[in-house]
């Protein structure tokens, strides 16, 4: 058994336009970190937190990552053994960068790794869900799979486990910028309506296998033409100010799409090269600054990695 590791999960970007709840996919540079080392006290203990400003809790079964290491000792049958973990959080709170997924993701991670892998990675999906659960209140893997498993995921069933990884062209960069407002996933989801028009419904299918098709073909022109989000974007974008302008300023500047990041308030665009993403960047920290917003950009190519041994 391994002592004094660490794992990083990284952020993530969820929905991805016209994916609701179904696509997802992960960037470099930012994510959370949990440090695990062994104890002669029985049990799992959190017993330091950083990054958070004091406000995650330090109980097991009340914290993501806690949680999610909880859950699968107990399926290896050591949750007896004592382990000290410390998290370290180095992305923001309700960013909608997959926050409480990248700590719960961390903590399975984390756990597998102490024990020499005795579960495939994929297995730890299961385990990294119910963290996500506890602090989203829904049971949906399109944060969880990407910061675990890496690249773009499509989620077909959270339920099963059911995800799928498809392929991304190469030199696709993401450009995403946090406004440092906070919008809670919870939140996000009580404003959205049960009801989609068939209309919706149909324009909103059409750009989700458009784009799954322009990934796979690495078609750039049929890949810009189904980034729009017929649903869920007109009803979140009040959530942000200016977002519109933010977005104008994106797709003006040369990216494919542009729309909210998971349950915002960040937001996210795609373009065909660094240079672009680049600028996107730019424009993005502009129009917030200039209405006195403040903000911080991070742009990445799409993270394949997932969940990593540091």
């Amino acid at each position: 058994m391994k002592n004094g590791i660490k794992v990083f999960a990284p952020a993530t970007v969820s929905n991805v336009c016209c994916g609701f709840d179904i696509l997802g996919f992960a960037i470099h540079g930012v994510g959370d970190e949990i440090i695990g080392k062994l104890s002669d006290r029985k049990g799992l203990r959190i017993t330091k937190i950083t990054g958070d400003q004091g406000r995650l809790p330090l109980e097991v079964e009340k914290n993501t990552a806690g949680l999610a290491a909880q859950r699968l000792l107990e399926h290896l049958g050591e949750a007896e053994i004592g382990i000290d973990i410390e998290i370290r959080k180095k992305m923001p709170f309700g960013s909608g960068l997959g926050s409480s997924a990248a700590s719960a993701v961390a903590g399975a991670m984390l756990i597998n790794e102490m024990f020499n892998q005795p579960l495939e990675k994929r297995a730890l999906m299961e385990f990294a869900m119910e963290g996500e659960k506890l602090a989203s209140g829904s049971y949906h893997c399109d944060n969880v799979a990407p910061s675990l498993l890496g690249g773009l995921i499509m989620c077909r069933d959270s339920e099963t486990f059911d995800v799928h990884r498809i392929y991304t062209p190469p030199g696709l960069y993401a450009t995403v910028v946090h406004p440092n407002i906070e919008i809670l996933t919870k939140d996000a989801r009580n404003i959205l309506s049960n009801e989609v028009s068939l209309k919706g419904m149909i324009e909103q299918s059409g750009n989700l296998a458009s784009l799954v098709l322009g990934m796979m073909n690495s078609d750039l022109d049929l890949i810009k033409k189904s980034l729009h989000d017929a649903v869920i974007e007109p009803q979140r974008a009040k959530l942000i100010p200016h977002f519109y302008d933010v977005k104008e300023a994106a797709m003006n500047a040369g990216a494919l799409g542009c729309s909210i990041s998971g349950s915002g308030p960040s937001i996210f665009a795609l373009s065909p090269n660094s240079k672009i993403a680049e600028e996107v960047g730019e424009r993005f920290k502009a129009t917030f600054s200039k209405n006195n917003i403040s903000n911080k950009v991070f742009v990445s190519e799409i993270n394949n990695d997932g969940a990593v041994l540091i």
